[in-house]
């Protein structure tokens, strides 16, 4: 159970970042949703959060790929909340296209928003996180991160880096009691596998388990890396097999 933590998720008016923002609500945790764009559908997950499980919640909206940005952000949540025990970087963008063709706006923004983003959070939030008893750093990599995958060399290449940043950040911050690990959805049903070219039937193919994940099932990973005192620089593939 989470009664007691606040838990921050980035990206989470929608997709991943919602289900995460309220399986934490459910464990008991008060909730921070951070959103870019749609501040009404951030409100409503806030909504469920506070109708359904009883819990505080709130949305603050910030571009993590802006340091000077998340620096504010931070402080705003320090006078707000006083501290969070919890910081999940879901945050994420594609601009799929085939190397040879990519723009480099296109590679720059999906690297600024997917792993400078993440590394903005860690670096504005870790002294808060520090202070508290035990905490937690998750962050919300890919399948695509650990295998590669043929038209996203950059959404690839910031997941990868996520991988990296999440067992840099472990070694760093074990001795305060702060944990880190990372999640490497496959092909889960949300808004951004749904504007790819390829049809989810053939996604569901290319699947062990034959089928296409729910977001719901990467919160559960979440929920667990939440609670894992004894888990730090890992990640845990949510992707039917296909990270194998």
């Amino acid at each position: 159970m989470l009664k007691g933590k606040t838990a921050l998720v980035t990206g989470g008016s929608r997709g991943i970042g919602a289900a995460i923002a309220q399986a934490m609500a459910a464990e008991g945790a008060d909730v921070i949703v951070v959103y870019a764009g749609d501040a009404q559908a951030a409100e409503r997950v806030c909504q469920t959060c506070r109708e359904a499980y009883g819990v505080r919640a709130q949305a603050y909206r910030c571009d993590v790929s802006d340091f000077a940005a998340v620096k504010e952000l931070a402080a705003q949540v320090k006078a707000d909340w006083g501290g969070i025990q919890i910081l999940v970087n879901n945050a994420g963008i594609t601009r799929d296209g085939l190397v040879m063709r990519m723009k480099e706006e296109d590679f720059d923004r999906v690297m600024d928003t997917n792993l400078k983003g993440a590394f903005n959070m860690i670096r504005h939030f870790s002294p808060m996180l520090m202070r508290q008893e035990e905490s937690r750093i998750i962050n919300i990599s890919s399948i695509s991160g650990v295998i590669g995958n043929a038209g996203q060399a950059n959404y690839a290449a910031s997941k990868a880096g996520l991988i990296g940043l999440t067992k840099t950040v472990a070694r760093e911050l074990a001795s305060r009691h702060v944990t880190c690990n990372a999640i490497a959805p496959g092909f889960i049903e949300t808004d951004m596998t749904r504007a790819m070219p390829v049809d989810a039937q053939t996604l569901a193919a290319a699947v062990p388990l034959g089928r296409m994940g729910k977001p719901e099932e990467v919160a559960q990973a979440a929920v667990f890396l939440a609670n894992a005192a004894y888990v730090t620089g890992e990640v845990l593939c949510v992707s039917g097999g296909i990270g194998m």
